[in-house]
């Protein structure tokens, strides 16, 4: 009941008779370093601005894979509830944001990457436009074109919605066609139509950048030229002294763990050129994030919307180690950032942009789980430019929309999993009473309060949050029965959830 009266408290203080717009823009693959908000090198101006006059979230979780972190956002429950565990699915028992938030008046956007086999037009949302799939190549989603190399894709047709209409494949006819440009383009236009002048909006722009491939302008990648050509080892020390001095990590709970991989100094010839390439493309995606960000916030201020809009920023897992680029796409070194290339940042460059988590996409440990998070609401917010240390999720999202708007949940279906994340904006305890879980291919765990128990075939590990945030120190064989306790705690969750 405490927390209800605390809840409502909040309510009335930050809601205004006129609704807030809301906008939730969400990126893929993206490591918790790779801001410089959150100590990278890469020029990220126009999120920096978010965070210096926002909070900084520094324990927000994903799911560490991209379609059940989408799920989970949209829906509030976590994906084996809703079916989204499995790829190729539908949300099912479960209502999308675009669905609930119309209960409250607004009108719904959504842009990008979903991630599912729906088209989010038919889910609650006034329009949709982009990827249904889960990645494609940036420059030509679809099929070949006259004068070009053949795009790849893997040799799947990927599937675009625009509003009611569903292409599979997608060809765009303009050669200067880039993903995350087009998906930009498309929410500013809708920004502009007459609905918005009498209600408020709620826009879900979800980009697929800089998930592989690695595809950028030249004239982006021209600018990171020699940025990394001090390799990998240099490049993260000094994003974790940045990190360190800037307060997004304490040195004493996540000290800088021995590098992990081969050393730069191996790399010779041609595959070092190559390697330093990879990266200057993955900064020059991230940089052209920011300028498409820089132009929802400018569209918004000529608007005069930009004061009353909440917006928020994540990423939905950690940098992926991965290779798998598709076999028949060139490697030639001049055609990395084309649309003749299917390029990845490979191990030992997704570790840096991890910085300074253990592993990667799909671990449920926190480098696959853990992202950067950004609240931004002008005039909302107690202590702008701080850090918020609690733990929370991507459920929390809709219970923080219900809250914050007075929208309607369902109560026949699935009941939300997550907590209103208003009271962290006000410098207040979030109050989490129930644990955490995580399931994703051969990984898993749960986290209660500072505990943590995570697996990774089926080799199960402890830690104590609260003084080893990046798990170096593996607690199980000193405390079993606490570690046996937190495995009978996610089994008993997995069951009931996959029995939804």
């Amino acid at each position: 009941m405490k927390f209800i009266f605390l809840s409502f408290f909040i309510f009335l203080n930050l809601f205004s008779a006129e609704k807030p717009n809301i906008v939730f823009i969400l990126v893929d693959d993206m490591g918790y370093s790779d801001l410089g908000c959150y100590g990278s090198e890469i020029s990220t101006p126009n999120i920096d601005s978010l965070a210096e006059n926002g909070l900084r979230f520094t324990q927000m979780y994903n799911t560490s894979k991209c379609f059940p972190s989408r799920a989970c956002l949209l829906t509030g429950v976590y994906a084996q509830q809703s079916g989204m565990d499995k790829k190729h699915a539908a949300m099912l028992n479960a209502v999308t944001l675009g669905e609930v938030l119309k209960t409250a008046g607004y009108r719904t956007l959504a842009s990008g990457k979903h991630h599912g086999t729906e088209n989010l037009f038919e889910r609650g949302f006034d329009h949709y436009y982009g990827l249904r799939d889960g990645a494609s190549n940036m420059w030509n989603p679809g099929n070949k074109r006259d004068g070009e190399a053949s795009p790849g894709n893997k040799g799947l047709n990927r599937y675009w919605c625009d509003d009611e209409k569903t292409y599979a494949p997608y060809t765009p006819e303009d050669k200067n066609f880039h993903a995350t440009d087009a998906f930009t383009h498309k929410a500013l236009e809708w920004l502009d139509e007459k609905e918005l002048d009498s209600q408020p909006f709620f826009l879900y722009l979800s980009y697929t950048a800089p998930h592989y491939p690695l595809h950028a302008w030249p004239e982006d990648i021209a600018k990171q030229k020699g940025k990394y050509d001090r390799g990998y080892e240099v490049i993260q020390n000094e994003r974790y002294q940045r990190m360190v001095k800037m307060g997004v990590i304490d040195p004493h709970k996540s000290p800088l763990a021995k590098w992990p991989g081969k050393n730069w100094t191996q790399n010779k010839g041609v595959e070092l050129e190559k390697e330093k390439r990879r990266m200057e493309i993955y900064a020059a995606m991230i940089e052209q994030l920011d300028h498409n960000v820089g132009k929802v916030i400018s569209k918004l201020k000529a608007l005069a919307k930009y004061k009353n809009t909440l917006i928020m920023f994540a990423s939905d897992n950690g940098a992926w180690s991965g290779r798998s680029g598709a076999k028949t796409q060139s490697t030639k070194l001049e055609d990395f950032g084309t649309v003749a290339s299917y390029e990845t940042v490979g191990k030992s460059w997704a570790t840096v942009q991890n910085t300074p988590l253990r592993n990667w996409k799909h671990y449920s440990h926190e480098g696959g789980i853990r992202t950067p998070f950004i609240v931004h609401w002008p005039g909302k917010i107690s202590s702008p430019g701080t850090f918020n240390r609690e733990p929370s999720h991507f459920i929390d999202i809709m219970a923080t929309y219900v809250d914050l708007t007075q929208a309607q949940y369902p109560s026949n279906i699935t009941p939300m999993q997550g907590i209103s994340l208003l009271p962290a904006l006000q410098n207040k305890s979030l109050q989490r009473t129930q644990p955490l879980f995580w399931q994703w291919l051969r990984g898993g765990g749960v986290r209660d309060q500072n505990w943590k128990a995570v697996y990774w075939s089926n080799q199960w590990e402890l830690f104590d949050m609260s003084k080893d945030q990046n798990e170096s120190n593996n607690l199980a064989s000193q405390y079993p029965e606490k570690l046996e306790a937190m495995k009978k705690s996610y089994h008993a969750w997995y069951k009931e959830a996959k029995q939804k």
